[in-house]
Parts: C-alpha cells; structure tokens; sequence
C-alpha cells in the first residue's frame, strides 16, 4: 500500500507516474512550480483551519497537481515528496527571466544562519519586512557595503514596495555549501519555539528539526518521525538496553524523536519546553515514558558524510 503521504493519489485525480499502482479518475502530469514566499504551508486539506503537515521554504521545488477556483494547489514537495495543500498565492514560476523584479529559478545560495531580515535597501536602519529562515533559498544579484556591512540583492522575493530585497550577506552560503555537523545546525536552533507541523527557525517541530539540520549538511531526510525510525542512517538493537550512546544519534519514541548531542544529552523539538531544548536524557527517558510518547522504541545512527 503506497502511503498517501508520499504519493499524490486520490479517487478522482492522481499523479501520472502511479497509473497502474493506484486507481483514480484522472492521471495527471503536474506543473512543475517553485515557492515563492518566506515559508508555506502544507496542509492536510484545502482549508485556512486544517492543520499544519510541513512547510516549504523559499525557493524549494513543487509538482502541483490541482489548482483551485478558491486559492490552494494540491500539491507534492519534490525535495521530500510530501504531499498536501499549499495556497496557490504562494507559489511561482519554476524558472524564467527577470520579469517584474523578480527572477524565478534555481537558488544561487541559501541562509546559513538561523534567520535574517530581509530590508528593502541596503541598510540595516531600514524597516525590515519580513525574515528568511535557515535552509531558505535565494538568487542573489549585486553586492553593496553600507557603513562596513556587506549587503546582497534579493532577486526572487520581493517588498511590498515591489522592489527587490537585500538580505546581509554574511548570513548567507552558496547553495551547494555544506554545514559541517548537523547536530551543530540542530544546537544553534535551541529556543526556537515548538510548532506542529513546523519546518522554520519560526517555529519548529522534532521531525523538522532533525530534517532540517540534515538537509544543512547534505544527508536526505524524510518529514516525519515514523519515516525518519524507518529510513534514516543504520538501525541499532535497544532489545538488550542502550549501548553506548554517540553524538548524534537519533532516538524514537512512538510519533516522536530526538538527537544526541553527546551521550547523556538529549536535543529535541517538544511539547514539554515548548521550545527546541536540550535536556539530560535520563530525565526525558522517564518523563516521556511516563506522559508522553511511552518507551523509547529506537536507535538510529547517520552514516559520517
């Protein structure tokens, strides 16, 4: 049985590479799109209530498959393949030239820091509009120093003046520029608040939080917990007790996961602190066991990149 959130199929329309694999009315080709707002919602139905899935982020890559009279695309996410509901508003031409002050296409770089502020001039005493979070990507234009600051022009995403933004430039890397250590990426995002569904240094949850801090050194990552206890890295027996941990180890929970930061420290995205917190993970072995998710039910440990 093909999961539905990883295959976009439905009884009256579905993806064209599942004819044969799944029955539908309708077998379609989809337009391929990119977003092209901050961060996007994907949803579990075409309704502003439904709930959060994931998030895209700008830049990314997305097959849609419908698109509606009353404003949402049903959609795929080409990095991860998952499926759900977008508002059509928030999306874009996958590539093409500089029209309107804004240039679709592939990103040139992406932001390397938590967040930054996007300006609409090169100056950071400028109103900021709005933010990019880490893993964002951008194309970038012509570069300007403002009083020993370095500023880059922002060419696919532009101001409520229409113009296009600048972001520091410090706070971004080329695009194929890789972090060194995901668990260092994961550390940098304690304090970000606890968001279900959440993929942003905005607000984050424990799948997001491993998926992105993966994706920042290159390792491919699946959205959610139960994908992630399934795929990621090689599986460790627990049968006999825990060994001896390692930083970065993944451990699972029932629709819930974490990482080691070193062996007595455990770093996770949860409803606890509300927060991405690092906790000792004899503590959250009991509450969690107690009140949340029950026993601990695997280990998995990432091949070194």
């Amino acid at each position: 049985m093909l999961n539905p959130a990883l295959n976009a199929f439905r009884p009256d329309l579905a993806d064209k590479r599942l004819e044969g694999q799944v029955e539908a009315d309708r077998f379609v080709d989809p337009r391929i799109m990119r977003v092209q707002m901050p961060v996007a919602p994907v949803k579990s139905a075409p309704n502003p209530i439904s709930g959060l899935d994931t998030q895209a982020l700008l830049g990314e890559v997305v097959r849609v498959f419908e698109t509606t009279d009353d404003g949402w695309s049903w959609v795929q996410l080409d990095g991860d393949g998952y499926v759900g509901y977008m508002p059509s508003a928030m999306l874009g031409p996958f590539g093409g030239e500089l029209r309107d002050n804004f240039l679709a296409g592939a990103p040139t770089h992406r932001v390397s820091a938590v967040r930054t502020f996007v300006y609409p001039g090169p100056d950071l005493k400028h109103p900021a509009g709005t933010f990019l979070s880490m893993g964002a990507g951008v194309i970038l234009g012509e570069e300007v120093t403002t009083r020993n600051t370095r500023y880059r022009k922002l060419l696919n995403l532009v101001t409520p003046t229409g113009e296009p933004g600048w972001v520091v430039a410090q706070h971004v890397a080329e695009v194929d520029e890789k972090a060194a250590d995901f668990v260092a990426v994961a550390e940098s995002l304690v304090g970000t608040p606890y968001l279900w569904g959440g993929k942003s240094s905005l607000g984050i949850d424990c799948s997001g939080l491993v998926q992105l801090a993966c994706e920042m050194v290159g390792i491919p990552m699946l959205r959610d917990a139960s994908m992630q206890e399934a795929d990621a890295g090689e599986a460790i027996d627990i049968s006999g007790g825990l060994p001896e941990l390692m930083r970065g180890d993944l451990l699972f929970w029932p629709g819930h996961v974490g990482i080691m930061s070193d062996p007595a420290t455990l770093l996770h995205a949860n409803g606890h602190h509300m927060a991405v917190a690092a906790e000792p993970l004899d503590a959250a072995l009991e509450r969690i066991k107690a009140n949340e998710f029950g026993a601990l039910r695997a280990l998995r440990r990432l091949k070194p990149q």
